[in-house]
């Protein structure tokens, strides 16, 4: 058997990235988003929810508040929002949203605590601060929060959006952890995308967090902008690197006009060659790595010393909507519109614009658009998916005694496929384990393509058709 690898070592290998160079799920749930259907309806929801509460013991809860409002649009954004420099908007959106926790809870014993709670956007911080205060005050009504400040409570924040005391009260609420966007400092990037945004203004942010006790920071950089080169990425890396954020998340930028109305402001001329992108990855790679970053997957670097970065090293890691998590699995709640939500053995997806999320609920109901039940199968797969994606490695022999399967019988398919990474050098199998090598860390999605059962009908009814 080949020595353990760490999940921290990576080896950036261009040749392989260009051959597996396909788009692909980013799996914060399994099965993914794609496969949601309107068949599945607030019923369904209600009696999951219900049937989470019998569990013994039942799952702690993570509450994940979609908060869509925007001043400005920035071009690359592909997230719901509602851009609008109008902030009365918020307030009838508000309301719904309060009467919303209240249906929600009411499905939910109060002795199951929240242990994450997490407002994203759009941006949370668009509403006023009276309206965060009331915010919080409903939910707290309606939800067990922790008071210890041992939870997982983070906010998105745009710099650009923060008052004089937004991070004070934000802090005094309870939110202990932060994420905010950069994507990249360069004044040609800035405004080719629509966000201007001063470094003085957002490492002001950076310091003001830390001086409030915020445990966690994280910064969001975008690879593929406009006007990006090797050089001028490497500039924002530096300052990024100085300030020390506890975590980044380095997005590669997919240029989708057709799909995202937004994308069309920007020029695919004015796009780094496929070839730039790959060498602004490497250059990231090798900066965040020099500077004591590991490498925790799907985009998301953290120090050594973070608590993803040891949750990973422990085998404790998670994954969800949200990112990566250190929480044990909680039931996740989706309140607000287009919010998602996994509770039991099901997803689910609230309506996706105001009008219906306003109807819905002035109707009395849950605003639960779509969703999903999972079968045996796709708790196997998700298990799978949810494991490779974290640890880089997979237990098959716990695999069978979980899921009373042979292994080898009921991937043979797939575990043939995996032959033809193994010799590329993505991955190393035996009879008790898959274990990704460094060089298949950046491909880990390419890895998981292939435990998915609804890729692998789709390609089937795809070549069915030609043949």
């Amino acid at each position: 058997m080949p020595d353990r690898i760490s999940p921290h070592q990576l080896t950036f290998d261009p040749d392989l990235i260009r051959r597996y160079d396909k788009s692909g799920p980013r799996y914060t749930s399994y099965p993914t988003a794609v496969q949601f259907h309107s068949g599945f309806t607030e019923v369904d929801y209600r009696a999951w929810a219900k049937r989470s509460n019998e569990a013994s013991p039942p799952r702690p809860l993570s509450l994940y508040i979609h908060l869509p409002f925007c001043d400005t649009v920035c071009f690359y954004c592909a997230c719901n929002k509602v851009v609008t420099k109008d902030r009365q908007r918020a307030a009838p959106y508000l309301g719904r949203l309060h009467r919303e926790i209240a249906l929600q809870a009411g499905l939910f014993d109060r002795a199951r605590v929240v242990e994450q709670l997490h407002w994203g956007g759009g941006t949370p911080t668009f509403i006023s601060h009276e309206e965060i205060e009331e915010l919080m005050k409903v939910t707290r009504e309606h939800f067990p929060l922790r008071d210890d400040d041992q939870g997982d409570y983070g906010i998105e924040v745009d710099p650009r959006e923060l008052r004089p005391g937004t991070l004070a009260l934000l802090r005094r609420l309870g939110f202990n952890r932060l994420s905010m966007g950069v994507q990249d400092f360069e004044p040609a990037v800035q405004k080719a995308v629509n966000r201007i945004q001063s470094e003085a203004g957002t490492f002001a942010v950076l310091e003001q967090a830390r001086a409030l006790g915020f445990r966690s920071i994280n910064m969001d950089l975008i690879y593929g902008l406009p006007h990006q080169t090797v050089v001028s990425f490497g500039r924002t890396l530096d300052k990024i690197i100085a300030a020390g954020p506890d975590r980044l998340s380095v997005f590669n930028y997919a240029h989708l006009p057709e799909t995202f109305k937004p994308q069309r402001r920007i020029s695919a001329s004015e796009l780094p060659s496929p070839q730039e992108k790959l060498d602004i990855l490497q250059l990231t790679i090798e900066r965040l790595g020099q500077a004591g970053y590991v490498y925790i997957g799907m985009d998301h670097f953290a120090h050594a010393q973070d608590e993803l970065a040891v949750a990973q090293r422990n085998g404790t890691l998670h994954r969800n909507f949200q990112g990566y998590s250190t929480h044990a699995e909680c039931d996740l709640i989706g309140l607000g519109m287009t919010a998602i939500g996994m509770v039991g053995d099901c997803y689910s997806q609230n309506q996706r614009t105001l009008d219906d999320y306003y109807t819905a609920l002035d109707a009395g109901r849950l605003p639960v658009m779509r969703g999903i039940t999972l079968d045996a199968d796709d708790k196997l797969r998700r298990a799978i998916v949810t494991q490779l994606i974290c640890h880089f490695t997979l237990d098959l022999l716990a695999v069978e005694r979980t899921h009373a399967i042979r292994f080898a019988e009921y991937f043979a398919t797939e575990l043939a496929d995996l032959k033809i990474m193994r010799q590329d050098g993505l991955l190393d199998i035996d009879d008790t384990s898959i274990r990704v090598r460094p060089a298949g860390k950046l491909l880990i999605r390419n890895i998981c393509m292939v435990f998915d059962r609804y890729l692998r009908q789709k390609q089937e009814q795809r070549y069915s058709k030609v043949i």
